[in-house]
């Protein structure tokens, strides 16, 4: 697929949606940050008025997120508005509800009594999606799955197992392992009540706005155990909620239930229950950081290994009888032993150290930058292997620092793979320099303009040894007063 068409074609579609809703032209599009997904997201203005335009080739994933939307505002749910969707169902515009999540406030303000109100409102908000909007839901309108059963539980099992277990080199048993997850999949697919399920249920997915709590991301909502969205939001890796606030939580949860004179619950099994679906999120969520992070190299998910391992030790050690399957305890508790979690440590050494990385990007036109270092000690990487950006006009004017030239490097060519391969041979420079005790080291990276491939990968390597080391890293970008800028053409 051609680059620059599919960006000017889905800019352009957006813009129009923006005048045909608004009656005005946009006067700005940005692209903003994207994670897991495969959507793409813009914000536009024109002067107060903004908007997120989102596009997303699965239409059949849009048409169940617009099916949701629709259920979830008739029951009073706060979700984004679609103002409107193009005619392939491709692309659409929505309620711009800023950029603050409970996740960010979480990590912002701590604990505070206004953080611990909404999360609060959150499950009281989740039980009126699951038990009320829920009685209405037509699960013929899920995209991916219906159900969340016994085959959806094994899957997520597998998940964990070929995508984070089999990634850390712990001998065990195998079949013994599959035919113990077959059976805890067993168990647990019959499991009652059976409600709307939001799947991915996390503070990151819960939007701040003007006071209130907005849902998003609902698209892979569907028919399954009401304990596992609660398990999504008390047992996420990063948010690391104490355990008081939880049982907190929980118990505010269940008292919501009565007063929504939901029939037919029994309290004693609903928690039996949700102990058994942490365990199964807890395992899930490290099969998608092994997939996210350590397969496709997004360095969120890499950072997040850590307090998810911690969130499983936790876990264990609060439930000396889950999982009643040797095998699979065994081998959870070897993964989530301590020098496993250390390994995943990815905060710097508490001991600073003299070493100064200085990374620099430049264009090959003008040649190699020489290194100042005492010792000459470094690396040269070519990036010129790598597709340029800078061929198609969407980006010729951008540079490596801007999220669209991000996203192109990220998702259209192979800018992953080289940065694993870069990152594993500095790292074996920078730990060995560090013990040494040596004062300085040099990383270039190449690419003909020194504006688009290099800048990435300058600023990559630079964000992952700040994050990983305690070392003073100074980034250059040596052929800065050269880039080709200027207004990019209209799209």
């Amino acid at each position: 697929m051609n680059p620059n068409k599919t960006i000017t074609q889905v800019t352009t579609t957006l813009t129009k949606l923006f005048e045909e809703h608004f009656e005005k032209e946009a006067e700005s599009i940005e692209a903003l940050p994207v994670s897991g997904s495969d959507r793409r997201y813009y914000r536009l203005t024109a002067g107060n008025i903004t908007a997120i335009g989102t596009y997303n080739a699965n239409v059949a994933e849009n048409n169940t997120y617009f099916y949701f939307t629709e259920l979830f505002r008739r029951h009073q749910i706060n979700v984004p508005e679609v103002y409107l969707r193009s005619k392939d169902r491709k692309a659409y515009l929505q309620q711009d509800l800023g950029s603050t999540t409970l996740f960010d406030l979480v990590l912002s303000e701590g604990y505070t009594d206004e953080v611990r109100r909404h999360y609060h409102t959150a499950l009281a908000q989740l039980a009126r999606l699951q038990w009320i909007a829920g009685r209405e839901a037509d699960f013929k309108q899920c995209f991916a799955s219906r159900q969340f059963d016994e085959k959806a539980i094994m899957s997520d099992l597998l998940y964990f197992k070929y995508y984070f277990a089999d990634l850390q080199g712990i001998p065990y048993d195998r079949s013994l392992l599959i035919s113990e997850m077959e059976q805890l999949s067993k168990d647990l697919g019959r499991v009652q009540p059976q409600t709307l399920m939001f799947r991915d249920f996390q503070s990151r997915n819960i939007m701040v706005h003007e006071g209130q709590l907005y849902f998003i991301d609902f698209q892979g909502c569907m028919q399954g155990p009401p304990q596992y969205d609660i398990a999504s939001l008390l047992w996420q890796a990063r948010a690391q909620l104490p355990s008081s606030f939880r049982d907190e939580l929980l118990n505010g949860y269940v008292t919501t239930l009565g007063e929504l004179n939901v029939p037919r619950m029994d309290e004693i099994y609903f928690r039996r229950g949700y102990v058994q679906f942490v365990l199964v999120r807890l395992l899930q969520v490290l099969g998608a950081y092994g997939f996210r992070g350590l397969l496709q190299h997004k360095a969120h998910f890499v950072t997040s290994i850590g307090p998810a391992l911690k969130n499983l030790d936790q876990f264990l050690s609060d439930h000396p009888q889950t999982p009643a399957y040797p095998e699979l305890r065994t081998l959870l508790e070897r993964i989530s032993s301590r020098d496993m979690q250390d390994r995943y440590n990815t905060s710097p050494a508490e001991e600073p150290s003299n070493l100064e990385i200085q990374i620099c990007s430049f264009s090959y036109k003008q040649g190699i930058p020489r290194s100042t270092g005492q010792h000459g000690g470094g690396y040269v990487f070519d990036c010129r292997g790598l597709l340029n950006p800078g061929r198609y006009a969407a980006y010729k004017h951008l540079t490596g620092n801007d999220e669209l030239v991000k996203q192109f490097l990220e998702r259209e060519t192979r800018m992953p793979g080289f940065m694993d391969h870069v990152t594993a041979l500095v790292s074996i420079n920078v730990e060995d320099y560090i013990a040494r005790g040596f004062e300085q080291l040099s990383v270039a990276f190449g690419c003909t303009g020194g504006q688009h491939r290099s800048v990435y990968a300058a600023n990559a390597l630079a964000k992952h040894l700040t994050s990983r080391y305690n070392v003073k890293v100074v980034v250059t970008h040596t052929n800065e007063k050269k880039w080709v800028l200027g207004d990019a053409p209209a799209s």
